[in-house]
């Protein structure tokens, strides 16, 4: 058997598992360590100092545990970190491991994806802030005409499990129509944030029918095995045994009943101190 050397998935909390469940459908060979930084969680409202650092630390313990290869399944850790470590820590110190992030996946097909040339970003406050959607999407799109909206209740309701409930319709409601009424002609939304596909259905039901909504989840996945084929020197370095392993820096009995809502495949998590 292989040693292990798993492909890292990080998120500040729960919403990267999302990401990481159709990263292993479409990947089923490989190995996964998913860390949640769920006693700092939220990282939304911090400011990008502080979630530079603590993206930092969780992508070091990664390489401690023998991960060549970390994605950021957070679009904040995306929008505020993932830049320094590429260009600064991991340039300085000449590592020959990897960090990718969520957004530049995104942005990279959302061109391809509207009709219409006007794309909606539904996302957490600080990732609106950040404009890392409509800075990106300039690079691969010049012409295409991006609005943002954010959401700041969003997560909190899709972690406490309040997601299915009436209040969240209200505010489901306040969002989609404060996007759609910066343009008539957007034709597709962005989910900026891996919680979001917990709410899909609702969304459908306060979008015309005629939009498309667009998780991240199978983008990534499309995305890491292209990755992986361009990159065989990396992908000779990830180890193959079709497990997954799961981490929180909080209380594992906490996260492993709060992941059932994101998870479709029981967790049994250990507890980390960074």
């Amino acid at each position: 058997m292989e040693s292990a050397c798993p492909i890292g998935v990080f998120d500040s909390g729960y919403g990267g598992l999302t990401v990481l469940q159709s990263i292993v459908r479409r990947l089923p060979r490989y190995d996964f360590m998913y860390l949640g930084d769920n006693a700092r969680a939220p990282y939304g409202n911090r400011s990008y100092q502080t979630v530079y650092q603590y993206t930092r630390e969780c992508v070091q313990w990664f390489f401690s545990r023998g991960c060549p290869l970390v994605i950021l399944a957070c679009n904040t850790a995306s929008a505020k970190a993932l830049r320094t470590i590429q260009q600064h820590d991991l340039a300085e110190s000449k590592s020959p491991n990897r960090v990718l992030g969520v957004i530049r996946p995104t942005t990279e097909i959302a061109g391809r994806l509207s009709r219409s040339g006007n794309v909606g970003i539904l996302a957490t406050q600080g990732t609106v802030n950040s404009a890392s959607y409509p800075i990106e999407i300039q690079k691969f799109f010049p012409g295409l005409k991006v609005f943002q909206q954010a959401c700041p209740l969003l997560v909190p309701l899709i972690e406490n499990n309040e997601h299915q409930g009436p209040g969240a319709d209200y505010f489901i409601k306040k969002y989609s129509d404060a996007l759609l009424s910066q343009s008539a002609q957007i034709d597709t939304v962005l989910l900026g944030c891996t919680h979001y596909p917990l709410i899909m259905d609702k969304l459908r039901a306060y979008f015309p029918p005629s939009i498309r909504l667009v998780p991240q989840g199978d983008i990534v996945a499309e995305s890491l095995a292209d990755y992986l084929i361009r990159h065989p020197e990396m992908e000779i370095r990830c180890s193959k045994n079709g497990k997954s392993s799961f981490f929180t820096t909080d209380s594992p009995e906490d996260f492993d009943r709060h992941a059932g809502i994101f998870y479709e495949m029981g967790i049994r998590s250990e507890e980390v101190f960074l």
